[in-house]
């Protein structure tokens, strides 16, 4: 059976440009591993890179009627809000008869499955989670003529418009999976993505990881065999030695994650790769960290997300301020300077928490670095579809979702709080705007821009303590001084930057 499998355009947002990734990096391999096991089924697979490629739907429309594919599968990535011309494109392709079936999957079709299927008519089912097998399944009873709605892990709508949905056991044994297949566009990224574990163990408010991968097995890990196998692959076909696991947890949890992170240090290690990784400040362990860091390891995004045990408590982060400051020690100390996940405003924030992040980030040397500090003196929590924080919020009537129905942010329940959040929202914008071209790597920096970048830095903390300090003392700025603030503070940065790009 012809199968095309679609990774939609998506269009960037200004206004969200500060925004962290609304799905896991993971994501980029949910395609390539639907397409190795459906060859591993013996069907012919096309993936089309709509959004790496820079693909309009009038040319995928032209691949899509070339191929001549029996069912579309079209990854559902993430949308801002309602994707018109998404669903219109689908329509089109069931019109005019290049579409005989099509389902879609992926981390927003999982969590808004109910809604997609209530909009989007052009679409006959929705493969929640991991899709791999429910996929060979549906393809099974559509090549047999056996096709029922029935299929468990498949969602479609019954006779009467309802959703019909049987969940379905995630793969338990990782090791099974064939290889994913990686397109043209995958490796022209400058690390080869790979997925040696599924799920985490935590259960942190705002992250819907266990949402997707569901709660009867929470982590899952490759044997370090098997991930060496695909490096070698890897090596063999493109000669890449530059990796990235994109778990949202590399450790698995206890003495038996530490040991399989050594193993696969040890197999990495004779390899002479390069590669980077995501893991839990709890899970930051010398022994470990020094084997990873001799077998090529070079950089690693830890959570951190507070510089206070409350706020810690309240995202359910099961870790504290103490486990975050050891993992920064160990990683410095096998000079790894981390990238670190932060969230300054959280929903609940008073202004102390505030003041307890900005000192834990000064006191361990987070601030130095301009790319780095318009992230941390920023940051809300973004508050997702599918988390417990969304639930949480939408019963309490603290939800904005601004258009999208998918990723909101909460209403921040103290006023002084909510006042600095908009004031540094608003700078730092002007900042990843200014510097979207050089940070994105489409242009050269110019000479002499460190210490311009320097002094911007110097700018935006001083901005964030100052206003801080107002605060505190009760002189919270009203509109017109909070606009002026915000005024000086871009004419001053686009002075510096403005010409950046």
């Amino acid at each position: 059976m012809k199968i095309v499998l679609i990774e939609h355009p998506r269009e960037i947002i200004p206004e969200r440009c500060n925004d962290i990734a609304n799905t896991p990096l993971s994501s980029c391999l949910i395609s390539g591993y639907a397409a190795g096991m459906l060859r591993h089924h013996g069907h012919e697979v096309q993936i089309i890179e709509g959004y790496l490629d820079g693909l309009t739907y009038e040319e995928i429309t032209e691949r899509v009627a070339l191929a001549k594919p029996a069912i579309i599968g079209i990854h559902m990535v993430y949308h801002w809000n309602r994707d018109e011309k998404l669903y219109s494109f689908l329509g089109m392709l069931k019109d005019k008869g290049l579409a005989p079936y099509i389902t879609a999957y992926g981390f927003y079709a999982t969590v808004a499955m109910k809604r997609i299927l209530a909009a989007c008519s052009p679409l006959d089912s929705i493969i929640p989670g991991e899709p791999e097998a429910v996929f060979c399944r549906l393809t099974s009873a559509l090549t047999s003529g056996t096709y029922d709605i029935k299929i468990p892990g498949l969602a479609a709508r019954d006779e009467t418009g309802a959703m019909s949905y049987e969940p379905a056991d995630p793969p338990s044994d990782l090791d099974a999976l064939p290889f994913p297949v990686r397109t043209a566009a995958l490796y022209r990224l400058p690390e080869v993505n790979l997925l040696g574990s599924r799920g985490c163990y935590g259960r942190c408010t705002f992250c819907y990881i266990n949402t997707f991968f569901g709660n009867k097995m929470p982590w899952r890990g490759r044997s370090p065999e098997n991930i060496a196998s695909e490096i070698d692959e890897i090596i063999s076909k493109s000669g890449n030695r530059d990796f990235y696991f994109t778990d949202p947890n590399f450790f698995g949890p206890g003495r038996a994650g530490q040991e399989r992170a050594l193993k696969i240090a040890s197999l990495l290690k004779e390899r002479k790769i390069r590669f980077g990784i995501e893991a839990r400040v709890n899970d930051i362990h010398d022994e470990t960290i020094a084997a990873l860091v001799n077998a090529g390891l070079r950089h690693i995004l830890i959570g951190l997300e507070s510089g206070k045990d409350e706020s810690l408590r309240r995202m359910n982060k099961m870790t504290t301020v103490a486990q975050n400051e050891e993992a920064l020690r160990i990683l410095r100390r096998h000079g790894i300077e981390p990238n670190v996940g932060f969230i300054m405003f959280e929903p609940d924030s008073s202004v102390q928490d505030i003041r307890c992040n900005f000192d834990f980030l000064r006191r361990n040397d987070l601030l130095k670095d301009l790319s780095i500090t318009a992230n941390l003196l920023y940051h809300h929590q973004i508050v997702l579809e599918g988390t417990a924080a969304f639930d949480m919020l939408r019963r309490d009537g603290r939800l904005n979702l601004e258009g999208s129905d998918y990723e909101g942010s909460a209403q921040l329940e103290n006023y002084g709080v909510a006042v600095l959040s908009n004031i540094m929202r608003r700078v730092t914008n002007t900042i990843f705007q200014g510097m979207e071209g050089i940070w994105s790597g489409r242009f050269m920096e110019p000479p002499g821009m460190q210490k311009k970048y320097a002094e911007v830095n110097r700018l935006l903390v001083e901005l964030f303590e100052s206003s801080l300090s107002m605060i505190e003392g009760g002189e919270v700025p009203g509109q017109e001084e909070q606009d002026l603030l915000v005024l000086n503070a871009e004419k001053t940065i686009e002075s510096l930057i403005g010409r950046a790009n």
